[in-house]
């Protein structure tokens, strides 16, 4: 059951189109549903670290982290700024499988620094978990890994589904790639001054 609800969670979070969603869009269009999902997987992979801090208690990490938060949103929101101009910028590509020097690691790895400058996501984690009624100080090795195992597949869940989606579509929305790059880069610099502001 735990399992369950972690996996309803971690899908749930992943589901509101902020950044990596958008990025992760403009990838598939671009690039293919194989990008897309190696672009979900960098921030499932982000989430799972953040997760397993929260669902663990490992408070000396967490304290650092979120004592760093300033910088931390400083170099996301940068990173962001600098990925919104690179899709704002990126010229559509006739051969979508032609990854011209951006590889799918490199994609994956992007998209986990991304996430990972964002230590607030510990605190929401610490909250969600407490809102499905795990309580900390008796939570056993066995129910922090369930929540955290849930977490990741429901995220994944979300990515391999978003993935396909798109990319059921991408014939008819490729023609109007050039559009859909500045639209999507032009959102996510936004998020990114948003989130440096806040």
């Amino acid at each position: 059951m735990l399992l369950l609800k972690s996996f309803i969670l971690g899908f749930s979070v992943s589901a509101p189109v902020g950044p990596i969603g958008l990025l992760c869009i403009q990838r598939i269009l671009s690039r293919g549903k194989t990008a897309g999902f190696m672009t979900g997987l960098g921030a499932s992979s982000a989430n799972l670290i953040y997760a397993s801090i929260a669902a663990f208690g490992f408070s000396v990490v967490s304290s650092f982290l979120i004592e760093q938060q300033m910088l931390l949103r400083v170099i996301g929101a940068v990173f962001l700024f600098y990925l919104g101009i690179k899709t704002f910028l990126k010229k559509p590509s006739n051969t979508a499988a032609n990854l011209k020097g951006e590889s799918y690691i490199g994609m994956y790895l992007s998209t986990f620094l991304l996430m990972i400058t964002n230590p607030v996501t510990i605190l929401n984690f610490v909250a969600m978990f407490a809102g499905l009624g795990i309580d900390k100080g008796s939570n056993t090795n066995l129910s922090a890994f369930s929540l955290i195992i849930g977490v990741f597949l429901g995220a994944i869940a979300w990515w391999f589904i978003l993935s396909n989606i798109v990319s059921i579509f991408r014939s008819k929305i490729t023609p109007y790639l050039g559009l859909v790059n500045k639209i999507a880069g032009l959102l996510i610099i936004i998020l990114g001054v948003i989130s440096f502001i806040e």
